[in-house]
């Protein structure tokens, strides 16, 4: 399983201005609303699971990720989106529920089977395991930077 076969230069945002995390996840699921990938209710979906379960991802460096995600039901065909935002907005620590985690680059999975929900995280989280891939990923002036950045990634 790949990011880049999953990800659309559509849904690929570059330098978003957001104020909210809220608002990354409109702007993604919007674009995946658009491309028909996902149902009308997705991105409510997404927010209120993101309220229970938050996804932010601190990665020591001077990017963060948040992860948003929601149960398979609300996908009509298996997509990702993804955003580096123009400056960080606060998601909420995964795994310390309460600590804010302000984050730079967002990428949301749309899956439209549980077994692929997992198989996507493994692979997302080698590529946050990857200064390089994340540094080109933020750099990145077009779609195209994005997905060449993902297509190169190093087996962990």
């Amino acid at each position: 399983m790949s990011i880049a076969t999953f990800l659309n230069p559509e849904a690929i945002l570059l330098q978003l201005e957001a104020e909210s995390s809220e608002d990354v996840i409109r702007a993604l699921g919007g674009k995946l609303l658009e491309m028909g990938r996902v149902k009308d209710d997705f991105v409510a979906a997404t927010l209120k699971r993101e309220a229970e379960m938050p996804t932010g991802l601190p990665l020591g460096g001077d990017v963060n990720a948040a992860i948003p995600h929601v149960d398979i039901e609300y996908v009509n065909q298996s997509a990702l989106a993804l955003a580096t935002l123009a400056k960080p907005v606060v998601f909420y620590n995964m795994v310390e529920n309460e600590v804010e985690v302000p984050c730079q680059l967002v990428i949301m999975l749309a899956l439209d089977a549980p077994k692929s929900q997992i198989e996507m995280l493994q692979e997302i989280s080698s590529v946050l395991q990857q200064p390089a891939v994340i540094a080109s990923i933020m750099e990145a002036q077009t779609a195209d930077d994005v997905l060449a950045a993902v297509s190169n990634l190093e087996p962990i």
